[in-house]
């Protein structure tokens, strides 16, 4: 008669770790890392349907040919560059300033900074449309004050349109932002802000020295995160300006969208201009770990 072989407990433990983990690890090569090589596959091909043919790497190579993708990827790093320290260094002026034990009604204008992040994507960007049109209410605003005679198209001119998505990309999102701040800063004894007050140190003076250093790691997280939003930026530039005047508000996202859907459609440039997106956040997410992360 045969023995039956009996397993340790770790063994145990290790086959039923396995049991639970196998249902999600195949969800997650099905639905992400099968996508991810079918798009990489993708990139390397032109044509649709029935006229598919292997293209190497032509398609990256157009990318730096093509003047629309030039000016999107412009327009993306501009956002970058300008909307994403405004906006952190707001949030974290916020989330100081609301984090005053000795401050009423906290809970109230918590609610009201986080509620921009709660609406919607198309109505946000259709209500900043509006207020910004030649007759809407900054123009209406701006004439009384006797600033214009004369409404003015901020949407119509390169560089009031940018301002327009940077100035809603900020209404939006700071409040996000803010609330990882505040959960940061409860983790932070309320006796060290107390002890620098007595010390006779400023705001500022306590914010450089004492909540900056302490939520660095919070810091370079909404950082990361931020980055990678801003860079898959699409919804402003669709909703809001279209893109226009003259491409020249659009980001990367939109003109894949527009290469994808809009125009003629080319399946295998969309993916291969995807496919950078997707090199430029791993980059930047590194370099920033690189800087910001200073742990041993």
């Amino acid at each position: 008669m045969g023995t039956k072989k009996k397993f340790s407990l770790s063994q145990k433990q290790n086959i039923s770790g396995w049991i639970f983990l196998t249902p999600a690890t195949l969800l997650i090569a099905i639905m992400s890392f099968y996508p991810m090589i079918r798009a990489i596959i993708l990139s390397m091909q032109t044509g649709v349907g029935a006229k598919i043919r292997f293209a190497g790497l032509s398609n990256y190579k157009r990318m730096f040919s093509d003047a629309v993708f030039m000016q999107s990827l412009k327009n993306t790093f501009i956002y970058l560059i300008v909307q994403v320290p405004i906006m952190l260094l707001f949030a974290l002026l916020l989330a100081s300033l609301l984090n005053d034990k000795h401050l009423r009604f906290k809970g109230l204008f918590r609610t009201c900074i986080f509620l921009p992040c709660a609406t919607s994507l198309v109505s946000y960007a259709i209500i900043f449309r509006s207020l910004f049109a030649v007759d809407g209410y900054v123009n209406n605003v701006l004439i009384h004050l006797g600033i214009l005679h004369t409404g003015y198209n901020f949407l119509s001119n390169p560089v009031t349109a940018r301002i327009v998505i940077i100035i809603a990309l900020l209404w939006r999102w700071t409040g996000y932002n803010m609330v990882f701040y505040l959960a940061g800063l409860q983790n932070i004894e309320y006796s060290i802000y107390e002890a620098a007050k007595i010390d006779g140190a400023t705001y500022f003076q306590i914010l450089r020295k004492i909540t900056i250093p302490l939520l660095k790691p919070m810091i370079l997280l909404t950082a990361i995160m931020s980055t990678n939003g801003t860079l898959q930026l699409f919804d402003e530039s669709v909703n809001l300006t279209g893109g226009g005047p003259a491409n020249a508000t659009i980001t990367m996202s939109h003109y894949i969208y527009n290469s994808s859907f809009k125009y003629v459609p080319n399946f295998g440039y969309s993916a291969a201009m995807s496919f950078l997106i997707l090199i430029l956040v791993a980059v930047l997410a590194a370099i920033q770990m690189k800087v910001g992360d200073k742990r041993d």
